[in-house]
């Protein structure tokens, strides 16, 4: 189930990259602090081609870790965006996007079309080395953490160009609302959260998972 989520959830982000509203704002400043349109857009495209890259790299010797442990040892959520990981980031998308808004859009298309055929025939279980990091996630995993990062930069896009946030297949929705959720416990307690979500007036200031 998760790869086919995968799969959709990746479809609603090409087709947002393809809209020509994205190639009309290409250069101006997006809705996320220092990312332009264009970056942005090449960083949402990313979340789509480096599954490739992934599913051709050898096999690690580490064993898999949560998503919940990936998740606390992510130093990009700290907050700091000038921190030189979060600047990395900014700038890979840009150097993505360099090759121009109808060429990103028909690279991430020519991916998606790729992982069709490749995902559905990938092992049950089979654990990937990370393109960033020193541990190991399931590949699943590796998906579910792909589609939170569409979502939210699908959304941010949308926001961006003044146009609706396309929405996610149900199930991928639960997915990356549940990893969403985790993540917040995690940071912030249990106790927190259910108070963010079931009792606001005892809620803390801040439940933000990301």
């Amino acid at each position: 189930m998760i790869r086919q989520d995968f799969l959709e959830t990746a479809a609603v982000a090409t087709t947002l990259l393809g809209a020509p509203a994205v190639g009309r704002a290409w250069g101006q400043s997006s809705a996320v602090r220092e990312f332009r349109i264009s970056g942005l857009a090449g960083h949402l495209a990313g979340q789509v081609t480096v599954i490739a890259a992934v599913l051709d790299s050898a096999p690690p010797d580490a064993a898999p870790i949560s998503l919940v442990d990936h998740y606390g040892r992510s130093a990009w959520t700290d907050g700091d965006i000038h921190s030189r990981l979060n600047t990395g980031i900014r700038e890979a998308g840009e150097q993505t996007a360099a090759v121009g808004h109808t060429t990103l859009h028909r690279q991430t298309a020519a991916a998606l079309a790729d992982l069709r055929e490749r995902l559905p025939a990938e092992p049950a279980g089979r654990v990937i080395a990370l393109p960033f990091g020193p541990w190991a996630l399931t590949l699943d995993d590796f998906l579910a953490t792909r589609m939170l990062e569409i979502a939210v930069h699908c959304d941010d896009l949308a926001v961006s160009l003044g146009i609706p946030t396309p929405e996610l297949p149900r199930s991928a929705a639960d997915t990356v609302l549940t990893l969403l959720c985790r993540w917040s416990a995690a940071r912030h307690g249990d106790t927190a959260l259910l108070r963010a979500l079931a009792r606001t007036e005892r809620a803390p200031a801040r439940i933000n998972a990301l």
